[in-house]
């Protein structure tokens, strides 16, 4: 009974996702509650609920701060350099416009947020993409596949999700995937550069008038947010804390909830120490703020209700009768194989709150601990970013005036690849076993 109360759990859970009849905040919180009670579990469901919020709060911590701190950086112009010199490095070479537009999108994905990434890059780089004739896919192609990979960062949603529903840390899921976001990211840069030489051969280097280069420096600027000017003191500052920031996250000598509190604390002080400017930009970043943390929470009382009605390890010991013995230790390649597709078809709540906590504890009776799934289960984000569940991608071919499913039929392909290279470099760099 208890096996299919969980069943119906996970359906009714993504099948309200997906047909957004209820928000994943409300969705999360509302439906164990319910089916809990339904299993006799009422009077244990506070506790149940504050153990697994309780068991998230690190994340929530981290997320709440990484954000706020990324979107300090933004305001502050610290990536306005960056973009001025991509344009003013590419000239009229198709080449350099396309390889520049990607790296512009790998650095100003480390926000966490792909729908401030799109309108900063495309907003930015269009006008030279339109001036030179390049195949308008393009532009929208090379600013999703760096940002989908970059997404995996911690502050970004998939691995917060993943964090919060299997209870591991950034230890364990980020740090070892390090080599393979990086391998891959790489790979991006070289789908870039085939792009740029394919448009090369078509277009040729094209010298651009005065004003077309002015006109994307125009562009440029506009696309700039920086709240006030800073000072190349300032600037500096703003650059070395980011780097210290993230060796710090790389070396994990502090909980890196902490790390990003104490940056976050020192940016704000020294960037804007007026009281009254430090309130203005946390209310400017609060609306994104309280969307993630207050999923992450909602995932807490989901996964600490699932765990503790026994629901979870019911959903297990099914999943595990389903698995031949003979292919038990595959299930982490099966888990990145199947990422793609799932997070394609299901939003990243569906998938990690309502299908990786299953997998996972299927891994644990063949010896798999939690943190090997849950960096299996990042594999497949390329192809996520491209799904019609994701609103920043509508954001992305608005800004970028090309039709969704032609962006999809251009970009997929490159994706798929970019999960390829991801999925063996994870395999030989011993992030994700392969079983043999």
């Amino acid at each position: 009974m208890l096996t299919f109360l969980a069943y119906s759990l996970i359906a009714v859970f993504m099948a309200l996702i997906m047909s957004n009849r209820l928000s994943a905040l409300i969705a999360l919180i509302t439906v164990p509650v319910v089916f809990a009670a339904l299993a006799g579990f009422g009077p244990q469901i506070p506790e149940m609920a504050m153990s697994g919020i309780k068991s998230i709060a690190p994340t929530a911590v981290l997320l709440l701060f990484a954000i706020l701190y990324f979107g300090l950086m933004i305001d502050v112009g610290l990536f306005d350099p960056l973009v001025r010199l991509v344009v003013r490095l590419c000239h009229g070479d198709p080449l350099r416009v396309i390889v520049g537009t990607t790296l512009l999108s790998m650095v100003i994905s480390l926000d966490g947020d792909g729908s401030t990434t799109y309108l900063l890059v495309v907003s930015a780089m269009m006008p030279l993409h339109r001036r030179l004739g390049i195949n308008p896919f393009i532009l929208p192609a090379v600013t999703v596949l760096p940002n989908a990979v970059i997404n995996i960062a911690p502050w970004g949603g998939p691995t917060a999700r993943v964090m919060a529903s299997l209870k591991v840390d950034v230890s364990q899921v980020f740090v070892p995937l390090l080599p393979a976001i990086a391998i891959t990211c790489f790979a991006a840069v070289l789908i870039a550069v085939y792009f740029g030489l394919q448009e090369r051969r078509r277009l040729g280097i094209i010298k651009l008038a005065d004003d077309g280069g002015e006109e994307a420096r125009a562009a440029a600027d506009a696309a700039m947010r920086a709240v006030v000017p800073r000072s190349a003191f300032l600037q500096a500052f703003n650059g070395l804390l980011t780097i210290a920031i993230i060796a710090l996250l790389i070396m994990d000598v502090l909980p890196l909830g902490l790390v990003f509190m104490i940056g976050f604390a020192i940016a704000m002080t020294v960037n804007f120490p007026l009281i009254a400017d430090q309130r203005a930009r946390i209310e400017a970043h609060a609306g994104s703020v309280l969307m993630v943390v207050s999923v992450v929470f909602g995932a807490g009382v989901f996964t600490g209700i699932l765990s503790g009605t026994g629901m979870t390890k019911a959903l297990a010991e099914s999943v595990v009768s389903l698995i031949p013995a003979s292919a038990g230790s595959y299930i982490p390649v099966i888990t990145a194989a199947i990422s793609a597709p799932f997070t394609f078809f299901l939003s990243n709540d569906a998938f990690y709150f309502g299908v990786v906590p299953v997998i996972a504890h299927a891994a644990e009776a063949y010896g798999i601990p939690p943190e090997v799934i849950a960096r299996a289960s990042l594999i497949g984000q390329p192809v996520h970013m491209l799904s019609p569940l994701v609103p920043a991608a509508y954001v992305l071919t608005g800004l970028s005036k090309v039709e969704f499913g032609a962006h999809q039929r251009f970009s997929l392909k490159w994706a798929g690849l970019l999960v390829c290279v991801m999925l063996v470099s994870a395999i030989l760099t011993g992030a994700v076993p392969s079983g043999l």
